[in-house]
C-alpha cells in the first residue's frame, strides 16, 4: 500500500509540473518516501482544522519542491486543495503557487523558498511551543505539546543562516525540532562535490544535534525508525536520509537534469512505465485516499478531539490560565494593550529613544503575558531587555529575554517561526546598520503578515566615532520599500511609546522601530495619538505659513529650532515630524491635504538618511536635506556638523526655495 500512496505523490508532482511546464520534479520524486513515512507515521495535524494551535508543524524549507507539499495537503483531505487546484499548479489565482505560502494555501505552516529561511524558522516554532508548554502545561493537561518537522536540501544547508539556526537550536536544546535532510548530491548547477563536500553531520553533531543516516531513502520504516529515535534524543535532530533526485525517471534520476524543469512528455511517460503507474494524468486511485484518510486524517482528528476535552477539562481546573490559551486558540492577544500603559513624558524631557524603547518594553512586559524577545548580542546596547526576567535557556524556558548571539538573520527568521506559531508577541534587536543582515527575514515576515517587532538602534551618522561601517544610510529608504512593513522613526520619547503601541497593536504586518542612541527633547507639539497618522504637524508659527519642514527622529528637534530661527526673521513656518511614512500614506486624502496643503511648495525635508524617499513630499520646487553617501569617524556633533545638518544651514535651504 505504502508504494502505491508514493507513486501517487510522485505523479502528482510529475503531472501538475508538465501541464504547468514550470516546476521541480526531482525533490517531489525523492523525497516522496520520508514525506510519505513522515505523514503517515508521525505527523499529527487535522485537515478539518488546519489552524489547531497544537498540530505538529511541518516546513518544506525546500520550497521550490512545492507540489510534494500539494499532493500531501490534496491526499489528507485538505478542503481547498482539490484537484483542480493541483491542475492549476503554479498559475494566477490558484491554491498551488510555484513556492508555498502561508496565508494563502491552508496547511502552509509557514512561506518558504528563499533557501535556509525555512529550517532557521523552524528554530521558532520549537521555541514557541516549549515557551507555551512551560507556561501553561500542567500535571495531565499537556495543552501545548507537538513537534516540528522539517523536509531541507543541501542548498538549505549551505545558507549561511541554517548555521546560525542550528548552532542556536542546539545551544537551546529544541528537542522538538527534527529536520529530515533529502541529501541527494546533486544542486541545480551540478553534483554537490563541486560546491558542498563538508561533513554535515559532523557540523550539525558540533552544533549539540543528534543526528543519524538513513541510507536508502526508499525505506519507509527506516526512516519511520529514525524519527522515532529523534523524539527520544533529547535534543534537535537531523536525519540525513540518501535519496535519488528524480527517482524513476530512466533518464534524468540522480542528475541535475531532473532538478527545475519539468520531465517533458516522453520521459514522464518513460517514468510511468518505470514505476509502474498505470494511471492517467491526475488519475489517483480510491484506495491511496482511502490509505490517507485512515493514516492521517482519521488519526488527527481522533488526536484532535481527545485534545479538545483536554482543553474543556483544563477550563475547568485552571480558569484564569484558559482564558489566556482560549485567547491563543482563537488567534488573537489574551491582553489587547492600551496607550494609558505606557509611560507618560513631559515637554522638555529629554532622553535617548532607545531608552524610551527599553521603557516601552517593560511597560508592555508587564502587561502582556506573552510578550517576550531580544537582540544579536547588543541587548544593552539596543535597550532590549526585561527587566524583571532572566535569559531564556533550556533550564529557564519561561524567561522572556532570549540571546539570540551575533546571528542577525537567524534571529528575523526565528522571530517569524514565533510569530507564526502563535500565542506570542514577539521582537529582536541590533544596530540599525545591520538590518542588511536580516532583511530578507523582515521581508518574509511582511510577506506573511507577521506582527514582529524590529527594535533597530543607533539610527544616523550620530554613532559618530565607529565610522561609516556603523552609520546607517540607505537602510530606511530600504525598509521603507518593502511592501506591508510599516517603518517608525520616532522624534522623541512620546512618539516613541506611540510608536510600540502601533506595534503591539499591529494584526497584519511587522514594524521596524529606529532609534536613536542620542538624547532626543520631547517637544510641546509632540503627539502620542498622532503617531498613527504617520504625520503630523508638531510646531507652526501661524496658520499663515508659507514653508514646511518636514522631518523624522533626531531631525525634528532641529527643524523645531530653526523653525524658531526663521521665525525670528519673519519666516512664516509649519514643522511636520513624520514618524511614519507608511501609516501617513495610508490617510484619507483629505488629512494629508491639511497637513501638506498643495498650494504650500516651498518644503524642505530633513532626514540624516538617503533623501530618495522625501522628493515625492517635497515635489519638484521643494528640497530635501540629506544623506547620499557614507558617514564618517568623528564625535557625533562633529559629524553632523560636517555633513550639514545645522540651524544655519537650513535657514540657508529655505531661503533658497522659490
Amino acid at each position: 500500500m505504502s508504494e502505491l500512496s508514493i507513486n501517487a505523490i510522485r505523479f502528482l508532482g510529475v503531472d501538475a509540473i508538465e501541464k504547468s511546464k514550470s516546476g521541480h520534479p526531482g525533490i517531489v520524486m525523492g523525497a516522496a518516501p520520508m514525506a510519505y513515512s513522515l505523514y503517515s507515521q508521525h505527523l499529527r495535524i487535522n485537515p478539518k482544522d488546519p489552524h489547531w494551535i497544537n498540530r505538529d508543524r511541518f516546513i518544506l524549507s525546500a520550497g521550490h519542491g512545492s507540489m510534494l507539499l500539494y499532493a500531501l495537503l490534496h491526499l489528507s483531505g485538505f478542503e481547498e486543495m482539490t484537484l483542480d487546484e493541483i491542475k492549476n499548479f503554479r498559475q494566477w489565482g490558484s491554491k498551488t503557487p510555484g513556492h508555498p505560502e502561508f496565508g494563502h494555501t491552508a496547511g502552509v505552516d509557514g512561506t518558504t523558498g528563499p533557501l535556509g529561511q525555512g529550517i532557521s524558522t523552524a528554530v521558532g516554532f520549537a521555541q514557541a511551543e516549549r515557551y507555551l508548554a512551560a507556561k501553561y502545561n500542567k500535571e495531565n493537561f499537556t495543552i501545548f505539546d507537538h513537534y516540528t518537522y522539517v523536509i531541507c536540501g543541501d542548498g538549505d544547508l549551505m545558507e549561511g543562516v541554517s548555521g546560525e539556526a542550528a548552532s542556536y537550536a542546539g545551544q537551546q536544546k529544541l528537542d522538538k525540532l527534527i529536520v529530515l535532510y533529502d541529501s541527494n548530491d546533486i544542486n541545480l548547477d551540478g553534483p554537490t562535490s563541486e560546491t558542498f563536500t563538508e561533513n554535515v553531520r559532523a557540523r550539525y553533531e558540533a552544533y549539540g544535534w543528534q543526528t543519524q543516516l538513513v541510507e536508502d531513502g526508499t525505506d519507509v520504516a527506516a526512516i519511520s525508525r529514525a524519527i522515532e529515535a529523534a523524539k527520544q534524543s533529547g535534543q534537535p535532530s537531523l536525519i540525513e536520509v540518501k535519496t535519488v533526485i528524480g527517482f524513476g525517471s530512466p533518464n534524468k534520476a540522480g542528475s541535475n537534469a531532473a532538478h527545475g524543469a519539468p520531465l517533458g512528455p516522453d520521459e514522464a511517460a518513460a517514468t510511468r512505465k518505470a514505476l509502474g503507474w498505470d494511471y492517467a494524468p491526475f488519475e489517483i486511485p480510491q484506495a491511496v485516499y482511502d490509505d490517507f484518510r485512515e493514516q492521517v486524517a482519521d488519526r488527527g482528528q481522533s488526536a484532535y478531539a481527545s485534545w479538545q476535552q483536554l482543553v474543556a477539562d483544563y477550563q475547568a481546573a485552571y480558569p484564569e490560565l484558559a482564558r489566556e490559551v482560549d485567547a491563543i486558540i482563537a488567534s488573537r492577544d489574551a491582553v489587547e494593550i492600551k496607550e494609558a500603559d505606557f509611560p507618560v513624558y513631559d515637554n522638555g524631557f529629554s532622553q535617548a529613544t532607545r531608552n524610551s524603547s527599553q521603557d516601552a518594553i517593560n511597560a508592555a512586559a508587564a502587561v502582556l503575558p506573552n510578550f517576550l524577545g531580544g537582540s544579536a548580542d547588543l541587548a544593552h546596547s539596543n535597550m532590549t531587555l526585561i527587566k524583571e526576567d532572566g535569559l531564556q535557556d533550556a533550564e529557564h524556558p519561561l524567561n522572556r529575554n532570549i540571546q539570540f548571539g551575533v546571528r542577525e538573520f537567524a534571529m528575523g527568521a526565528i522571530l517569524n517561526g514565533m510569530a507564526l506559531h502563535g500565542g506570542l508577541r514577539v521582537y529582536g534587536g541590533t544596530f540599525f546598520v545591520f538590518s542588511d543582515y536580516l532583511k530578507a527575514a523582515i521581508r518574509l515576515s511582511a510577506l506573511q503578515g507577521l506582527p514582529v517587532t524590529y527594535v533597530f538602534t543607533h539610527d544616523s551618522i550620530a554613532v559618530g566615532e565607529d565610522g561609516p561601517t556603523h552609520e546607517p544610510i540607505e537602510h530606511l529608504a530600504g525598509l521603507r520599500a518593502i511592501p506591508n512593513l510599516t517603518v517608525i522613526r520616532p522624534a522623541d520619547a512620546r512618539e516613541t511609546q506611540a510608536a510600540w503601541y502601533e506595534a503591539l497593536t499591529s494584526k497584519d504586518r511587522p514594524t521596524a522601530l529606529v532609534l536613536t542612541r542620542q538624547n532626543l527633547e520631547v517637544e510641546e507639539g509632540s503627539s502620542f495619538t498622532a503617531v498613527s497618522k504617520g504625520a503630523y504637524v508638531t510646531y507652526e508659527t501661524g496658520p499663515d505659513f508659507d514653508t514646511i519642514l518636514l522631518a523624522s527622529g533626531s531631525e525634528v528637534n532641529l527643524a523645531v529650532k530653526a523653525a524658531k530661527a526663521l521665525a525670528q526673521k519673519g519666516g512664516k513656518i509649519r514643522v511636520v515630524s513624520v514618524p511614519s511614512t507608511e501609516l501617513f500614506d495610508q490617510q484619507e486624502e483629505s488629512y494629508k491635504e491639511e497637513i501638506l496643503p498643495n498650494k504650500i511648495r516651498r518644503r524642505l525635508a530633513i532626514e540624516m538618511a538617503a533623501s530618495q524617499p522625501w522628493y515625492k513630499y517635497v515635489g519638484l520646487d521643494g528640497k530635501v536635506m540629506g544623506i547620499d553617501r557614507f558617514g564618517a569617524s568623528a564625535p557625533a556633533a562633529e559629524v553632523i556638523d560636517n555633513y550639514g545638518f545645522t540651524v544655519d544651514q537650513i535657514i540657508q535651504l529655505v531661503d533658497s526655495l522659490s
